[in-house]
């Protein structure tokens, strides 16, 4: 299949890459129209169906909510709005040859009593059939979402819309029971009573979905536009280095500091600040009373945002179980390496020589060593002078999943390591502080490793080289076949002894070429 790897040999630590299975080539290449109470997009997934590239993502605020309670029917502008966009969406994936978009359209176009018309009404000019789901499908599809980027998590799925707030179950690779509510930031800007009235109708909500769900006190997954606009202040308000929204993290703690700044900032600052749409920061204040709320009922251990959820759980219901079950890191980093690397194959080659100096890490370290295997020689095109810098972005920065923000941390710094010794004087230091002592030492070790390994094969097909590590003698030493020795020249030996140095080792001195 690859280049370097013939159908004989094992993909052990590794599985074979599910992407160029025809069985599977049909995901390839998605689209996905979601029709929000408050915005309407277009996404078209590509790359390796299991954890998908993002070809085209595109946003309007539309609205189609805002009103619905007073008027029982959509947002006249946003219905004009949203019908342009969905124009626009139409005539884009017919230009890139995407076959079908799935259309689907959430709280706002169920409960309005002219959804109905509005459906027509875009079938008729565009010719997109829109399939309308209730709460409990809804909450479904944003839990499988989360289940895209997390597979095998537990915990309580809330996702939040416009008109409507979700929550579902997630163990063992499964949704449990869902439900919906009326919990929608647009819903609730305008209830009877204000401040105290709309804080009423939360709590009582609140209870009776506390009632309808039962104790759960594992992981909060926070799924929809304002949740993350909140995280976004929350960062901003800890100073927090790495600006990635997937699997960033808040403590109850956190969450309540949170809510009290936006109590007590101009909110008109904080937007220019932080650049969130004026529509978006709006809905921010009521979201936040909601999840002060949750907290308070369901007591999570920690919270989680996903940037995974509806448009990414009607992907998730179209995989067969086969690649549901794969890691979605390392199926993105074989396609990466498949579609990037000026050798594809030589990543599993790669693990198998650095291997000894890895060999009793916990599962979740492990496959981080197989994924920067994997990724080692995709930024080869940058200049020289900048591909360390590249691969640190690559990992950080990337539309990987799977990852938590420290994982991001330690394979970024590994593949800096993979082309240069020190990461002093970069512009990353800021960010390493979310990556303890030994793992920046051992992410150093696994880049500098690497950057050995690259040198030393001249023929794919032979096992030229092979590392031996003693940890009880603290001693390295490097084999090569006789055919191999001009391979390990001045370079490659100066690469062997910073890695030495690294792990505080002694180099054989006896070293034979055989």
């Amino acid at each position: 299949m690859d280049d370097l790897v013939k159908s004989s040999e094992k993909w052990e630590p590794f599985e074979r890459p599910l992407f160029d299975n025809p069985k599977t080539r049909d995901l390839s290449r998605v689209g996905v129209v979601d029709i929000g109470s408050n915005s309407v997009r277009l996404v078209v997934f590509d790359g390796a169906a299991r954890s998908p590239a993002y070809f085209f993502n595109e946003k309007v605020m539309c609205a189609l909510g805002a009103g619905l309670a007073e008027t029982g029917k959509l947002n006249p502008d946003g219905r004009l709005r949203a019908l342009s966009a969905l124009r626009r969406f139409c005539t884009i994936a017919k230009g890139i040859g995407l076959p079908t978009l799935t259309a689907v359209a959430t709280a706002a176009v169920r409960e309005a009593s002219d959804g109905a018309e509005f459906i027509a009404q875009v079938q008729s000019e565009t010719g997109l059939k829109i399939h309308v789901i209730d709460g409990p499908e809804e909450a479904r599809l944003a839990a499988q979402g989360v289940l895209l980027g997390w597979p095998g998590s537990y915990g309580l799925v809330c996702d939040i819309g416009g008109g409507s707030m979700e929550l579902a179950e997630i163990a063992n690779g499964q949704v449990g029971q869902s439900v919906t509510s009326p919990l929608g930031p647009l819903k609730l800007i305008n209830v009877q009573g204000g401040k105290k009235g709309r804080k009423a109708v939360i709590a009582e909500t609140l209870d009776h979905l506390r009632a309808q769900m039962g104790p759960q006190s594992d992981r909060l997954f926070l799924v929809g536009g304002s949740w993350r606009a909140f995280a976004r202040i929350d960062m901003h308000r800890r100073g927090y280095p790495l600006h990635v929204m997937h699997e960033y993290q808040m403590t109850p703690r956190d969450v309540k500091a949170t809510v009290r700044y936006i109590d007590t900032c101009d909110l008109e600052t904080l937007r220019q600040t932080i650049s969130i749409s004026q529509s978006r920061l709006a809905l921010v204040p009521i979201a936040a009373e909601i999840l002060k709320g949750l907290l308070k009922r369901f007591k999570p251990h920690d919270i989680a945002v996903s940037s995974y959820g509806i448009r990414e759980g009607l992907l998730y219901e179209q995989m067969p179980q086969a690649m549901r079950n794969r890691d979605p890191l390392i199926e993105s980093c074989h396609f990466a390496e498949r579609k990037d690397a000026r050798l594809p194959g030589f990543g599993m080659r790669l693990h198998k020589f650095i291997s000894p100096l890895f060999s009793k890490l916990p599962d979740r370290r492990a496959r981080l060593v197989r994924a920067a295997c994997l990724l080692h020689d995709v930024s080869w095109r940058a200049h020289p002078d900048f591909r360390a810098e590249v691969c640190f972005e690559y990992a950080t920065r990337a539309n990987l999943g799977g990852l938590s923000h420290e994982e991001r941390i330690f394979l970024g710094l590994a593949l800096l390591h993979r082309y240069r010794n020190s990461r002093e004087g970069t512009r990353f230091e800021e960010l390493l502080t979310l990556l303890d002592q030994a793992g920046q030492k051992q992410a150093e070790i696994l880049g500098k490793a690497m950057r050995l390994g690259a040198m030393l094969w001249a023929d794919p097909d032979d096992e030229t080289a092979q590392l031996d590590w003693s940890a009880k003698t603290k001693t390295l030493s490097l084999r090569l076949t006789a055919e191999a020795s001009p391979l390990f020249g001045e370079v490659a030996e100066a690469r062997l002894r910073s890695l030495a140095s690294s792990l505080n080792a002694k180099l054989r001195t006896d070293m034979r070429l055989t």
